[in-house]
């Protein structure tokens, strides 16, 4: 059964997308495990701080690098490809091409980083000194280990995800939060902050790792091929150029970000993290899942403008169907859920007050932060990375004025709103010009259903208000499981009656969830192909 997931192409994209969801959805609860244990062992004071800030430098390396590389150009150029065995041997040279550059690339400023982290971090973090500075610049050349790592790990994934073999590269990030408890729990009780670097460096393997037996069996063989003339390489190269610039501004952003927290209360870039961490759980689970899922159908029909126009609909629908009661879970209910993953140990009530601040202005811009990798990929599938790099830039400009200008009155949650309304702009500059690039977004049918899960949320929105005070009156709030009740009733029942109102509407959404659900629970076959996504409902 486990090989039969591991080596099986998935041609739906519900359930590619419902696949790489469902393990995400698992990744991320490990990443709750994570944080909760950060936040109870440090609390949101000067260790959290330096953990966080270590990640800075390395991330923007990978970034720029990998994802540059592998998000803009691998997988369209590698797609083109696969059309033959002959041809697939031409992939599977791209694949060791791209594989063998960005390891020496990726090798050399790992070497260059572990050199010159002192002078990198007193540019990232002005506002550390002392034992501060120096545990971060300590942390950082570890953690130098991890973007090399992630860089070939990447690799298998873009071949994974273009021959359609979701599970493996769903389980990645899962095992890459998996080594970080590891360094959280049995590491760092040993050897202090530095146990949590190498955890993130033994979750970098393990991305790698879990991916390599499946792109093994598809066929791909290592060779010592690292050929900058390579056609393939140089359609990547010419693609990546301006999806890195984009990249770059995106952490630039980041970097300036990191360099006003550190200039804040001690504490406040853990605050911004772990608020940040808990925002992205619905952004990744229904907008980066289905994203992923459904890019190598966009780059396959990208120039089909009917057939782009339906697969992009019906994409965006999916998406605001499960971010829009997401979005009033998490306004709702967001002092229960920052009790019940951080409130623990050395996080206190100021450290819990603060983060939920933070994460009820990150909600208000979840529908963007889910549309705009939908939006970006199409644009990547038309071999077009210039207009999101200009949107990207101008986005992350606003961001750094406003958060300039909103911390000053609020401090680190001013960060989080300048986030929220800098990803809003974003997202309406994409969908503008996506639609002046393709002609239609089919906007009608989207605001129609839109309108219907508002109308859905706004029901359970009231349902959940009613039972969370009603539970908080009659439960002991000050311990675990009431929380624990009065957010899993809350939560429940309104999930439950938005599904039925969406279901009374005739939501195809709610169908298709429903279907794709019913045909896999245990002893039931698997049903045809689902005509629906080839009709573009």
């Amino acid at each position: 059964m486990i090989k039969k997931l591991f080596y099986r192409s998935i041609d739906s994209v519900t359930a590619a997308a419902f696949l790489v969801a469902a393990s995400s959805l698992l990744s991320r609860l490990l990443g709750v495990v994570r944080d909760r244990i950060l936040a109870g062992t440090f609390g949101a004071g000067d260790t959290l701080d330096v953990y966080y800030a270590a990640f800075r430098i390395p991330d923007l390396i990978f970034n720029l690098l990998v994802l540059g590389a592998l998000s803009a150009g691998f997988i369209p150029a590698f797609t083109n490809l696969l059309k033959g065995d002959k041809d697939r041997q031409e992939a599977w040279e791209l694949s060791n091409n791209i594989l063998n550059l960005l390891g020496l690339v990726m090798l050399a400023l790992m070497i260059l980083g572990i050199i010159f982290a002192p002078w990198m971090m007193k540019l990232a973090t002005p506002g550390f000194s002392g034992e501060k500075l120096a545990a971060t610049v300590s942390l950082t050349r570890i953690m130098f280990l991890s973007p090399l790592l992630l860089g070939l790990s990447s690799v298998f994934g873009g071949i994974l995800q273009s021959l359609k073999r979701f599970f493996a590269y769903s389980l990645s990030p899962l095992f890459y939060n998996l080594g970080i408890i590891a360094g959280a729990y049995f590491l760092a009780p040993r050897w202090g902050i530095t146990g949590l670097a190498w955890g993130v460096v033994l979750g970098s393997a393990l991305h790698a790792l879990i991916q390599l037996p499946a792109v093994l069996q598809l066929g791909w063989r290592w060779r010592p091929v690292a050929n900058w003339r390579d056609r393939g390489v140089r359609l990547i190269m010419k693609m990546m150029t301006a999806r890195t610039l984009a990249l770059a501004s995106n952490q630039i952003n980041l970097l300036v970000v990191t360099v006003i927290a550190s200039t804040l209360a001690s504490g406040s870039l853990a605050v911004f993290n772990l608020a940040n961490n808990l925002q992205s759980f619905p952004v990744g689970i229904f907008g980066i899942s289905f994203a992923i899922a459904v890019f190598p159908v966009l780059s396959a029909h990208a120039f089909d403008k009917d057939k782009l126009i339906n697969r992009l609909s019906s994409s965006v629908r999916q998406i605001l169907f499960f971010i829009i009661p997401s979005t009033v879970i998490f306004l709702l209910l967001r002092a229960q859920i920052v009790r019940l993953i951080l409130g623990t140990g050395k996080f206190n009530w100021e450290d819990t007050v603060l983060t939920m601040n933070a994460l009820s202005l990150f909600a208000i811009s979840f529908f963007a932060q889910a549309l705009i990798p939908l939006f970006t990929r199409v644009f990547y599938a038309r071999h077009n990375s210039r207009t999101p790099f200009a949107i990207g830039l101008t986005s992350d400009v606003i961001n750094i004025g406003l958060a300039l200008w909103l911390t000053r009155l609020w401090g680190v949650v001013g960060l989080a709103l300048a986030f929220s309304l800098s990803s809003i702009i974003n997202f309406i500059a994409l969908a503008v010009a996506l639609r002046l690039a393709i002609g239609s977004l089919n906007e009608k049918r989207i605001v129609l259903w839109v309108l219907k899960f508002s109308l859905a949320a706004l029901a359970s929105a009231v349902v959940i208000q009613v039972i969370k005070q009603s539970l908080g009156a009659a439960v002991d709030m000050d311990r675990f499981w009431g929380v624990a009740l009065q957010t899993g009733a809350a939560a429940g029942a309104g999930v439950a009656i938005y599904l039925l109102i969406c279901w009374l509407f005739g939501s195809p959404e709610v169908i298709r969830l429903w279907q794709y659900l019913k045909h896999r629970l245990p002893g039931k076959v698997q049903p045809p192909t689902d005509q629906s996504e080839a009709r573009g409902i």
